[in-house]
């Protein structure tokens, strides 16, 4: 076994750093000893600070103590018996929590190529989950899209439309420092919410045609009910944020009527396999995710704000919840 410090959040609203034994890596396990791992503004900040309802999906989900984190990066250390197509030595990602040492299974890790920057490496869960909704949400040559939200998730929805063919690509949000990168990852047009009409915008810029795909990516359950009137007829509104409570739609007016269609795209529905109707698993997604990193198809070092030692977790969730105008990602240095 070997001694380990974790994060966890014991109770809304505190984090602290706990030691562990890990075990032995068992059969078609691997023991990892992270590098770097990012933290997940969204599902992270809503665990830490308990903001969401009762009886929810979220309750389901978040229990104290919470142990956070599944963008973890590192190198292997042992392997058990049967792992096949792992070594020591090789540098994975998998979707373990913070930890200094994990253990999971061949199986559900995704070896980092060489010439892949360890901090951008551990964007792959996001990454993967984000083109998945892109692929569900239809975005094709000249879709007109907008992104509410621009977050990580709105920031790599916002490269990934893009890389599509999207055209206008609007993003939205309330922070002028996400607007301008937002810029940098192919939005052609910004609103600040907090200054402008989005409505009146949008229409503005699509030529009173409105959006054919607009991504919610808030996580704020108000901004569904006027998001949703930015979707043209037959238009898709995605789902690709998990909202943290009920939202109130006249689903006549605002989804009947115009032909509208929600989507939801969690990360969870990516399949566990290949199949010749949809081949994209979330490891083929990381893989080909790591390769346009590789060829600088896709970029993420502009959206690293912070890197934080591990012993200075408190100070890294302090800088996502008070200082949304100058952090985004937020990378945990564990080596």
């Amino acid at each position: 076994m070997v001694k380990s410090l974790r994060v966890v959040i014991p109770k809304p609203n505190s984090v602290i750093l706990e030691e562990v034994e890990v075990p032995e890596p068992r059969d078609k396990e691997v023991l990892i000893r992270t590098q770097f791992c990012l933290i997940s503004s969204g599902t992270e900040l809503t665990a830490f600070t308990g903001s969401f309802p009762e009886r929810s999906r979220w309750s389901e989900y978040v229990k104290y103590p919470f142990y956070p984190g599944y963008s973890n990066v590192g190198i292997v250390e042992k392997v058990g018996e049967e792992v096949e197509n792992i070594r020591e030595g090789d540098i994975v990602a998998s979707q373990a929590p913070h930890s200094e040492y994990v253990i999971v299974r061949e199986d559900q890790v995704v070896r980092v190529p060489e010439g892949v920057a360890l901090e951008e490496a551990t964007f792959h869960t996001i990454a993967s989950g984000v083109m998945h909704s892109v692929r569900l949400a239809g975005v094709t040559l000249g879709s007109t899209v907008v992104i509410l939200g621009l977050g990580l998730l709105g920031q790599m929805a916002t490269q990934f439309s893009r890389l599509c063919g999207a055209y206008p690509l609007i993003g939205v949000d309330l922070y002028e420092n996400r607007l301008k990168l937002g810029k940098e990852s192919g939005a052609t047009h910004v609103i600040n919410s907090r200054k402008e009409d989005v409505y009146e915008r949008v229409k503005d810029i699509t030529e009173g045609r409105m959006a054919d795909i607009v991504f919610e990516v808030t996580g704020n359950p108000q901004v569904i009910s006027w998001g949703i009137k930015l979707v043209r007829t037959l238009g898709r509104f995605i789902v690709l944020s998990s909202p943290r409570g009920p939202t109130a739609i006249d689903f006549h007016d605002e989804v009947n009527a115009p032909s509208r269609i929600i989507m939801g795209t969690h990360f969870s529905s990516q399949p566990l396999f290949e199949t010749p109707y949809y081949p994209w698993t979330r490891k083929r997604n990381v893989e080909l995710f790591f390769r346009l990193l590789l060829d600088r198809i896709v970029r993420v070092r502009h959206l690293i704000t912070h890197v934080v030692p591990l012993e200075d977790v408190e100070k890294a969730y302090e800088l996502l919840l008070n200082k949304k105008n100058e952090t985004l990602a937020v990378v945990l240095d564990l080596r």
